[in-house]
């Protein structure tokens, strides 16, 4: 009876807000959501009540190799007590390429769905990369006015897929998850997905400066698709999934069943050892089993900052340092990571319900506690 009350106190607080104006069609859409979902923030779990598109497992499904010392080290007091305050699902550990340490929480299992959130914007640029290599786009610097003739006016025109990429674009977009009346939300839980992004102005000149926006992921995306005249889940399907041996089938969350437009920006759904294939084949120079998936002039770009101003960030790829260690990284909402070390040939995957301030170093600290024991 509480829970009911609460929605449908919070069904008038919308209604309130949004002083009765013309989008009716969001107030629509969020309400049923929320009745839905039974809640207003963002879950691991949303793929269960949107739309999807199902990218299947790879026809030759690689399982990673299993290390000598497998699960033979304990997570530290740490590690357990943080993987509880913030309820980890999946925590796993790859050394040189094979399984060294693999526990799942919260009924989850190896194979469980999971969704990426914004560690997803890393996927999309490696589809332009492989865009790039494939011919579609000449470099990072082709202008997106190329392909969508709504960006040739103003700062628009200078606008290149290199700024979608490195969070440069200059766009008016305000990122926000707490407010479910912004334009984040909206691009969440809203349809028609592409319309919402081609009405926000390029306010700024493009490629000066790093500023996160979801934003400049979905119109990457939606430029990728004019280049190649193919789906987002395709071509991560042929280009990727496949290639790398996916052992699962994905799902990338999608608008609405009409439009049908992946949320590039989020909302890829898989599980913590098809997610390291990423961060195994940037490690790797875009190199997987022989094959160049991707340049390797590309990945080394992609994983050095762009910006002097903004060191810890290059091309879709966060990037940071620990104890003189370098390392990059795909964050997501909510603490999802997949964090690479290269020259150790370590990566560290976490996905979970929950995220605080500096628990990336947390997970990586202890992992090396864990490691050097």
């Amino acid at each position: 009876m509480k829970k009911k009350i609460g929605i449908i106190l919070a069904f008038l607080l919308i209604f309130l807000n949004f002083n009765f104006s013309s989008d009716i069609i969001y107030l629509t859409e969020l309400v049923s959501t929320i009745y839905k979902i039974q809640r207003t923030e963002a879950d691991i779990t949303d793929y269960k009540y949107f739309d999807n598109i199902e990218i299947p497992k790879s026809n030759t499904p690689q399982a990673w190799p299993i290390h000598k010392n497998y699960n033979q080290t304990n997570l530290t007091d740490k590690l357990n007590k943080k993987n509880k305050t913030l309820g980890t699902v999946a925590f796993l550990i790859i050394k040189n390429d094979s399984i060294w340490h693999e526990k799942y929480f919260e009924g989850y299992g190896g194979n469980s769905y999971s969704n990426s959130f914004s560690m997803s914007k890393s996927i999309v640029s490696a589809i332009m990369g492989r865009a790039i290599q494939e011919g579609f786009f000449t470099s990072i610097d082709d202008k997106v006015g190329n392909y969508i003739p709504e960006y040739n006016d103003g700062f628009a025109s200078d606008l290149t897929i290199g700024d979608l990429s490195s969070m440069s674009s200059g766009m008016k977009w305000t990122e926000s998850y707490t407010n479910i009346f912004g334009v984040t939300a909206r691009a969440y839980v809203g349809s028609n997905l592409n319309k919402l992004i081609k009405s926000r102005p390029i306010i700024k000149q493009p490629g000066k400066s790093f500023e996160y926006l979801s934003s400049d992921t979905q119109l990457l995306a939606m430029t990728i698709e004019k280049a190649t005249n193919q789906k987002l889940s395709k071509l991560v399907f042929n280009w990727f999934w496949d290639p790398m041996g996916a052992e699962n089938k994905a799902l990338w969350q999608v608008d609405d069943k009409k439009t049908n437009t992946e949320k590039a920006y989020c909302c890829f759904n898989s599980n913590a050892k098809d997610f390291a294939r990423f961060g195994k084949l940037y490690k790797d120079n875009g190199v997987w089993e022989g094959k160049n998936l991707l340049d390797s002039t590309f990945v080394k770009k992609s994983i050095k900052a762009r910006f002097d101003s903004s060191p810890e960030y290059g091309y879709g790829f966060w990037i940071g340092t620990f104890n003189d260690k370098k390392y990059f990284a795909m964050r997501g909402h909510l603490g999802q990571y997949v964090i690479v070390f290269p020259k150790e040939n370590i990566i560290i995957v976490r996905l979970g319900k929950q995220e605080e301030k500096s628990e990336e170093r947390v997970y990586i600290e202890e992992a090396f506690k864990m490691i050097n024991a």
